[in-house]
């Protein structure tokens, strides 16, 4: 895992650098001359996570839920003439403008996305 650095001499922060003729990661201050080689090759590590739309919506009671917007789109499981619908929360490249559906009905609940 990549962590910072700290320069032996002077107590600043070390930065990474690339010595070009001899190939290889060092990591150098810019206050003082101290370099010393890199012990990894990472430099920085991004981690994505993708969630699960089930696990984005925690709310189980979204038809309760006076901040999200009404629709007069029937459930497609039990008929009832209402329903809240949100966007997904992905933020990613591939993150599409989905609709996602609940049911009012209380005895109901089923979720579903416009196709």
């Amino acid at each position: 895992m990549a962590s910072v650095k700290f320069c032996s001499e002077c107590n600043n922060m070390l930065y990474p650098k690339e010595d070009r003729r001899n190939r290889q990661l060092l990591f150098a201050c810019r206050n003082c001359d101290h370099q010393e080689e890199a012990d990894e090759f990472v430099v920085f590590k991004h981690i994505i996570t993708h969630v699960p739309i089930e696990q984005t919506i925690v709310s189980t009671d979204l038809a309760n839920d006076p901040t999200y917007p009404r629709s007069s789109k029937p459930c497609p499981r039990c008929a009832y003439p209402e329903a809240v619908f949100f966007q997904s929360r992905s933020k990613g490249r591939d993150a599409n403008m989905k609709l996602y559906f609940s049911c009012c009905n209380p005895a109901c609940g089923h979720r579903w996305e416009e196709q």
